[in-house]
């Protein structure tokens, strides 16, 4: 049936989800090849499996065994296509770790993707989570993708507008393209860069350097240091690095707010709502370094749940769900977590 596919089967997925949860998969293909993810899908017994797409786990809370098919992602490829007048066009399969992909981008003098240097996952999970960091997103710099649709059997060119980019969010989250998979992104890098240094925190890092005109090197450099001094490890700890999406409320509602806890940290958005910092609500409710059994809170960012050793993915959740009652019963927010529970 699927002789000629590498196939395993009770296959420990504890070193693919950076939260180091150890489930297990009913049956586990690593996929090298577009090719070998068609051959997969194109077999009736595993095309009717459950199934979950697994790049670098690095938004992910599994919280118990998976009794489908994991598909993990492992396309490998870098490439420098032609482009434009105004943009270097460059390409890299989905399989790719994001941080090595942005470190050779600038190795080849091609400057844009400095300020998402370090996060955890992989290029196929970029556009999904529209990943975003120290002031630029992944729609910033997306050109287009190539995605496999299990139910056609044929690879699809999508462009930004397809995509539905949002705040980490996009069309692949939505439940109509949910099965779509990512097989490879370009991206359209500007010839003309320019540092964007519009988040406080990176423009002063430079600034205490005595760095006023950074190039992109120096900029990726800032972020790391800002990141490795923020974040931890998840070679040393496990997480899954912001764990909560910060809240967008209407203007009113943050007035009201204000008035009654005038320190509360927000941020203006283009269209008068107000983006308000979940880590900053997540500390006011005393979560910063706490901990219910094996899972725990960050001491040094309350956004970050990590794994102290041991804990199961139901010991995530609950913490997660503990620190979301008490921050809605304080500030009549809900907070949304980043990570897809499966």
């Amino acid at each position: 049936m699927h002789s000629n596919l590498a196939l395993s089967h009770d296959y420990s997925l504890r070193s693919l989800n950076t939260f180091g949860i150890d489930a297990k998969a009913a049956n586990y293909l690593r996929v090298a090849s577009a090719q070998q993810l068609q051959a997969a899908l194109a077999d009736p017994a595993l095309a009717a499996l459950p199934r979950l797409v697994l790049g670098g786990g690095s938004n992910l809370l599994l919280t118990g065994d998976f009794p489908g098919l994991v598909l993990h992602i492992a396309i490998q490829g870098r490439k420098v296509l032609e482009g434009t007048a105004t943009h270097h066009h460059v390409r890299a399969a989905a399989g790719e770790n994001w941080h090595q992909f942005v470190q050779w981008t600038l190795s080849h003098g091609l400057d844009g993707l400095e300020n998402l240097s370090l996060i955890p996952g992989t290029v196929g999970a970029a556009p999904i989570q529209n990943i975003g960091a120290y002031g630029a997103e992944t729609k910033d710099f997306f050109h287009s993708l190539t995605a496999y649709d299990p139910a056609s059997g044929a690879l699809l060119e999508m462009s930004a507008a397809h995509c539905r980019f949002g705040y980490r969010d996009s069309v692949f989250k939505q439940e109509a393209q949910r099965g779509l998979i990512i097989v490879d992104v370009t991206f359209a890098l500007p010839r003309a860069w320019q540092a964007n240094l519009r988040y406080a925190e990176l423009a002063q890092a430079l600034a205490e350097q005595g760095v006023d005109a950074p190039s992109a090197q120096q900029v990726a450099d800032a972020v790391i240091a800002v990141r490795r001094r923020k974040l931890p490890d998840p070679a040393d700890i496990g997480n899954a690095g912001s764990f909560f999406k910060n809240p967008v409320v209407s203007g009113a509602q943050c007035e009201r707010l204000l008035e009654q806890f005038p320190a509360l940290v927000h941020h203006r958005q283009a269209d008068g709502s107000e983006k308000l910092a979940a880590g900053w609500l997540i500390d006011q409710c005393g979560w910063k370094g706490r901990s219910l059994g094996a899972a725990g809170v960050y001491e040094k960012q309350a956004l970050v749940l990590v794994n102290r050793g041991g804990a199961s993915g139901a010991d995530v959740q609950r913490l997660a769900q503990a620190i979301q009652a008490d921050v809605e019963a304080r500030f009549g927010v809900r907070l949304e977590p980043e990570p897809v529970f499966v």
